[in-house]
């Protein structure tokens, strides 16, 4: 049993803060708590395990009020706590491990309640994941490199964590700003394989254009001429 199920032993039922974000385990999220059912979650959570579930849920796009039974979401943690004077809160959340909405709990609290499952990545070999990831981690810091080019920034990128495949498909999954629906589906496969070839197909995708752009971007700061038209920034 990894370390992230470890810490869910035990709880199963989690409340909820429904949002139109995916967040990936292992990955932080900071958030805004304003509204009174949220503030009241937050202060019950904090006597208890400091965890909630954040599924991914569009309230613009849904007829309903709340995530259908089973949405994908994962354990947030909360990991700092500061509140302004009117009562609001600004938070540091991490995700913790992904989970499956299964039913819906009366309680009398304002939040939603679920009863979940959790799940991780299936075992696979470590031969196959470990040049996947490589991969991704090289294209990944190309886009990141071409990316800070174009917003002025010299400084060299730091090197990525020493971290496994799957929490390195997380990782770049949650930074690179890809559809939400895709990162929803990124979140709900249970293959790192399969989720490393995803991303690797779509950073092939768009690391020449961007390195195109940047390089575009240095010599148009230099005065000089570039032969590819491409509309910049």
């Amino acid at each position: 049993m990894t370390d992230s199920l470890d810490k869910m032993q035990g709880v199963r039922q989690l409340p909820l803060f429904p949002l139109p974000v995916v967040l990936f385990p292992g990955t932080p999220l900071p958030l805004h708590i304003f509204e009174p059912r949220y503030r009241q979650m937050l202060k019950d959570i904090k006597i208890t395990n400091n965890l909630f579930g954040i599924p991914f849920f569009d309230a613009g796009e849904s007829a309903e009020n709340r995530p259908p039974i089973g949405t994908i979401g994962c354990v947030a943690e909360l990991r700092d706590n500061q509140q302004t004077e009117d009562g609001r809160s600004n938070i540091l959340t991490v995700g913790v491990v992904r989970f499956k909405i299964e039913d819906y709990i009366e309680t009398a609290d304002p939040y939603f309640v679920s009863e979940v499952s959790y799940f991780e990545d299936e075992e696979e070999d470590a031969e196959l994941l470990e040049p996947r990831a490589r991969a991704v981690r090289d294209l990944f810091l190309r886009v990141a490199k071409a990316v800070r080019e174009l917003a002025g920034e010299t400084a060299e990128l730091p090197d990525l964590p020493d971290i496994t495949p799957a929490e390195l498909s997380f990782f770049v999954a949650a930074a690179v700003d890809f559809d939400i629906k895709l990162k929803y589906d990124l979140l709900e496969t249970r293959s790192t394989a399969e989720r490393l070839k995803r991303l690797y197909e779509l950073l092939s995708q768009a690391v020449n254009q961007v390195e195109d752009r940047a390089n575009t971007h240095k010599v148009a700061q230099t005065n000089g001429h570039s032969k590819k038209k491409i509309d910049l920034p």
